[in-house]
């Protein structure tokens, strides 16, 4: 794997795990309770917390990035059989800690006494499904002891997808499925954004939570179900680099997310008047769902609201500040991340296109970066290299210049063949042994002459 994209995994990780910690207003006593629960979670030590909190807040998410190269090692710092075994002990009794199953393996004599690090044990653990927080994850049953609700705007956002109708957009004029993609605010109800897409994939998830990002600056965090538009590493790229908590609800729990669920109820109240409309394109569609969203939610009086005001007069009328990023670091916290092998014209396939990376690059892995909804310009990086954009490749009618050797591979004007001169010496000692070995025959039968 790239060094500069394990090292960037490593930091989203990293900022997952203090984004709790980050919460404005968070008071000492619960910070220290917060720290004390994400140990015990993750078997770090709280000066690893303190320096990683302090690295960020100094430097934000680069920050985070693992310094030097011992950090990669840590992938086969623990042996495997090693690693099945502290996996049998967590599954045999989930709440024992990474410090009881290192413990157990010591006194069973599996591993040596220091052997295993609490921190490297935890990260594999991580990696593989079998956290403190994945296995409580599972075993936790039941619904929630009791309902919700943020007191300040932006503090938590909902989203959700939801199926909408059917629409004559596919090819040749043949009905299609649309898709309802949705972010609400927990606090206000008020809803950041909301549109109708023409596919289900994760580029209409991001399209809207960008869109709301820029009319309604950042949340502190996000609330998603774990449906796989959700779950992704692009997203969760872009909440780690824009210091956003993201969260998932349990399997099967889609209660916890009962305020966009009941949002989307609401819903069904527009697809039914849009049904009369008949709109034949999906601009039409999202023409009438923003008329109907402003005029008939957003400024109408909600009863989950104190004085049952509207949702936009709630969200608009609190006081807490905006969380505003620049557009430059919102556009980079959304691209995308591929890896793609150069191939011996010094090309790159991408998104059915041809792009130039170089010569030099030919047989290595590059890492391709770019927006998902403008692919005209990539960036490619490598290593250390200083990362650069790669242009289409423009096939002419006459084939491109052979590009100039390269000095350190040009050829040395020398005045003999090493080759054969060294071919030469190589013969002249096989000749001098067959003399000598001649020689000693001639003599052994002169000796048995004379007897």
């Amino acid at each position: 794997m790239n060094s500069e994209k394990r090292a960037e995994e490593i930091a989203v990780e990293r900022m997952q795990l203090i984004s709790p910690l980050l919460a404005d207003g968070i008071d000492p006593g619960k910070a220290k309770e917060l720290k004390k629960v994400i140990c015990e979670q993750t078997g770090l030590s709280e000066r690893t917390l303190r320096r990683y909190l302090s690295a960020y807040r100094t430097e934000g998410f680069a920050g985070l990035r693992p310094q030097g190269k011992g950090q990669r090692q840590t992938a086969e710092a623990i042996p495997p059989y090693l690693l099945e075994q502290a996996i049998l002990l967590r599954r045999e009794v989930p709440s024992r800690s990474v410090a009881q199953i290192i413990q157990i393996l010591e006194w069973e004599g599996l591993a040596k006494p220091g052997e295993i690090k609490r921190s490297t044990l935890q990260e594999k653990l991580m990696e593989r499904g079998y956290s403190t927080r994945h296995m409580r994850l599972y075993s936790t049953s039941g619904l929630a002891a009791r309902r919700f609700q943020h007191q300040q705007r932006n503090q938590l956002w909902q989203a959700d997808i939801k199926f909408g109708p059917y629409l004559p957009i596919g090819e040749g004029g043949a009905n299609k499925q649309v898709y309802l993609v949705a972010f609400i605010d927990d606090a206000t109800r008020y809803v950041l954004h909301a549109a109708f897409y023409p596919t289900l994939d994760q580029t209409i998830v991001e399209d809207c939570f960008r869109f709301a990002i820029q009319t309604n600056g950042v949340p502190d965090s996000v609330y998603f179900d774990n449906g796989k538009q959700f779950r992704t590493k692009s997203m969760t790229r872009t909440c780690a680099k824009l210091g956003i908590r993201l969260r998932f609800t349990r399997p099967y729990a889609a209660e916890s997310k009962g305020k966009i669920e009941r949002f989307n109820r609401v819903i069904d109240s527009f697809l039914a008047e849009a049904a009369l409309e008949n709109p034949q394109t999906l601009d039409q569609l999202n023409l009438l769902f923003q008329v109907w969203l402003t005029e008939c939610y957003q400024t109408k009086p909600h009863s989950a609201l104190d004085d049952n005001s509207s949702p936009q007069v709630a969200f608009r009328s609190d006081s807490t500040p905006l969380r505003l990023a620049e557009e430059s670091l919102i556009a980079d916290a959304f691209l995308h991340s591929e890896t793609r092998k150069v191939d011996k014209a010094g090309c790159i396939s991408f998104m059915g296109k041809k792009y130039e990376v170089g010569l030099s690059f030919i047989g290595q892995k590059v890492e391709v970066v770019y927006d998902p909804r403008d692919i005209s310009t990539i960036t490619i990086e490598y290593g250390s290299h200083t990362p650069w954009q790669a242009k289409e490749l423009n096939i002419g009618e006459w084939a491109g210049k052979r590009p100039s050797i390269p000095s350190a591979i040009e050829s040395l004007t020398v005045e003999g063949s090493r080759l054969l001169d060294a071919a030469e010496k190589k013969n002249q000692v096989r000749k001098e042994r067959q003399i000598r070995a001649v020689s000693f025959r001639k003599i052994r039968e002169e000796a048995n002459q004379d007897v």
